[in-house]
């Protein structure tokens, strides 16, 4: 969509959106490409590939888009896919934005209880899963009067609560005639990672897809070269992952990698990038910091990536170089919110990557700093990140909430509730959540830069940084470390690591308290969960008190 040669300048002064009135996700990534193209690879734990070409993916998705439609499912209606990483999760969200119905997809690693939370605030009809998950959908159904309709991969046969996707498939016709849908029809129902508050369904319409392809082509420097593979370990469950990823690529026609990993193997990544010459990918921090830990992986595997993007954390010098010593290329940060995806990114081939910063905005896009009533800060001033509410990547609305939805906006600017600055170049830097900042002895402290600090020490694995009460300072900093595997813990060590921090930062940002964990509580999307963090902490003082 942005024409090869243009600088940075002029494509943000040049572009223009396309707006059509009738657009459909599904047709866009599914039947513009050659039937016999290469779509999909698909890596089973075993090892064992199946490839998978836009034609069987029309063909199949058509067949599901049947099998729903038999069973009343018709435009509008939510559908939950409950799904890891594969070709059955793609049918799912193709014959779904195929059909008009809003495909709502759902994490595996949720419980009981935010499965149902979801289905139940959706009122979802439909539930696509495998085995693995039905225990959690039948344990809920009960409770979930609009789901009609239970779709099971690995069944072996229909059940009296639940369909055998094969035989429901293999009964359905393989032709379907793609719902003409409204580039404002709502296509996609996503839900917050929830690290405030009770999650919120994030509505999207198809025209989602077009604000995402401008972003994702500079993010992975000038994307598409050729017919270079896609990759991504981020879940297929966020927005991230399909957006950021996966649909992009089919929109191109490219092909995607597809693999499950019970649990991320940093090693076994590597050999992916190998095996399957992945061109390009899309490596979440958490992702990239374990990769890291893995010693001169460029002198065991014969990988070439040549795009390599990022986001969720603020990436540091540290990470950089690392990036740019395993890949021979710089890691390209961008920033969004399940809200408003992709709003900052950086582009190596345009512009030089600052530490620190997660980028500047693409083109058609407007971000600025703000204060609580939208008034744009000059550069320099701390305030809230905000996007321009008329973009075509914002959500419609928060799914039958429009108490939240009008909190979300002040005037024309969309609130991430991510606190922030901007300089005169344009570069935003993230400074924290609004609600993680600390307030220590009058100063107001982002947990953000003293965890970019921590990770430059040889002994630090992974930090999560939060403040705590404290009776004469409000709060103190406190750090929770995971460390190194072959690092042992001792009170020397704490001492260092505060110390570490008050020589490169500040004395008033140095953690006073620091603790050392196993692992540290993130979400599903890999963020930290700060809440968690401050709750044990509360939990440790209760303990100590005589």
């Amino acid at each position: 969509m942005i024409p090869r040669g243009l600088s940075y300048d002029d494509a943000m002064r040049q572009f223009r959106w396309p707006k059509p009135e009738r657009f459909n996700i599904g047709r866009a990534v599914c039947e513009r490409h050659p039937p016999d193209a290469l779509a999909m690879i698909v890596e089973n734990a075993d090892g064992s590939v199946r490839n998978w070409t836009f034609g069987q993916l029309l063909n199949a998705s058509s067949r599901l888009a049947n099998a729903l439609g038999a069973r009343g499912i018709a435009k509008g209606d939510r559908v939950g896919v409950f799904l890891s990483q594969g070709a059955e999760l793609t049918l799912c969200h193709l014959a779904g934005y195929r059909m008009g119905a809003i495909v709502l997809p759902l994490f595996t690693l949720f419980g009981e209880e935010a499965l149902e939370y979801r289905l139940a605030n959706a009122e979802a009809s439909a539930i696509m899963t495998d085995m693995s998950q039905l225990p959690k959908v039948l344990a809920v159904r009960d409770r979930l009067p609009h789901l009609k309709t239970i779709i099971v991969i690995g069944a072996g046969a229909h059940g009296s609560a639940f369909l055998d996707w094969d035989r429901l498939l293999a009964a359905a016709s393989d032709r379907f005639a793609t719902v003409d849908t409204a580039a404002e029809d709502p296509a996609l129902l996503i839900y917050t990672s929830g690290t405030t508050g009770q999650p919120k369904g994030a509505l999207h319409a198809h025209r989602m897809m077009l604000g995402c392809i401008p972003a994702v082509e500079q993010w992975l420097s000038h994307w598409p070269h050729g017919n270079e593979v896609m990759w991504t370990p981020a879940e297929w469950a966020w927005i991230a992952g399909l957006y950021d990823a996966l649909f992009p690529a089919w929109y191109y026609g490219t092909p995607v990698l597809a693999h499950r990993f019970a649990k991320f193997d940093p090693e076994r990544a590597f050999a992916l990038l190998e095996k399957h010459r992945v061109g390009v990918s899309f490596i979440p921090p958490t992702a990239l910091k374990m990769m890291r830990q893995v010693h001169k992986p460029q002198d065991r595997w014969s990988y070439n990536v040549r795009a390599v993007s990022t986001g969720g954390e603020a990436m540091g010098e540290e990470l950089l170089a690392w990036g740019r010593e395993s890949f021979g290329t710089t890691l390209s940060e961008g920033y969004g919110q399940t809200e408003m995806n992709l709003m900052l990114l950086n582009s190596p081939d345009w512009f030089e990557v600052r530490p620190g910063s997660c980028g500047r905005a693409c083109p058609g896009r407007k971000v600025a700093v703000v204060d609580g009533e939208g008034n744009v800060l000059p550069p320099g001033e701390d305030g809230q990140i905000a996007g321009w509410r008329h973009d075509p990547i914002v959500m419609l609305e928060y799914w039958r909430n429009p108490e939240a939805t009008a909190r979300k906006y002040a005037g024309d600017w969309l609130l991430t509730g991510d606190l922030g600055r901007i300089d005169a170049d344009g570069y935003v830097f993230f400074k924290s959540r609004d609600d993680d900042v600390i307030t220590s002895g009058g100063y107001r402290i982002g947990p953000g830069e003293i965890e970019e600090c921590l990770m430059r020490h040889p002994a630090v694995a992974m930090v999560g940084v939060v403040g705590v009460p404290d009776p004469f300072r409000t709060e103190i900093v406190k750090a929770f470390v995971q460390l190194r595997p072959e690092i042992v813990a001792n009170d020397a060590l704490k001492a260092d690591l505060a110390n570490f921090v008050k020589t490169r930062l500040a004395a008033h940002e140095y953690p006073r308290e620091v603790d050392f964990v196993a692992e540290l509580p993130l979400t599903t999307t890999g963020k930290i969960m700060r809440r968690e963090l401050r709750r044990l902490d509360a939990e440790q003082k209760v303990r100590k008190r005589p």
